[in-house]
């Protein structure tokens, strides 16, 4: 079994090596993925219970779950 995850381990190491666009598009991968979570939680997830006391968050959470449609 280790000697599996070994050589598993050493074809992604030796691939990832050998890359020559490859790694430049990782890189841009990486970046994108990092810019849209950034955009996405700034623009459209951002936190409705902040600056909110303890009971203001009670009563938005049991509105949200009892009484909204």
């Amino acid at each position: 079994m280790k000697r599996t995850i070994v050589n598993i381990w050493n074809f992604y190491v030796d691939g990832f090596k050998q890359m020559t666009w490859g790694r430049q598009l990782w890189w841009l991968i990486l970046l994108k993925i990092i810019i849209l979570f950034v955009l996405l939680r700034g623009f459209f997830f951002k936190p409705t219970l902040a600056g909110k006391s303890d009971e203001q968050r009670s009563e938005y959470v049991g509105y949200q779950l009892t009484e909204r449609e």
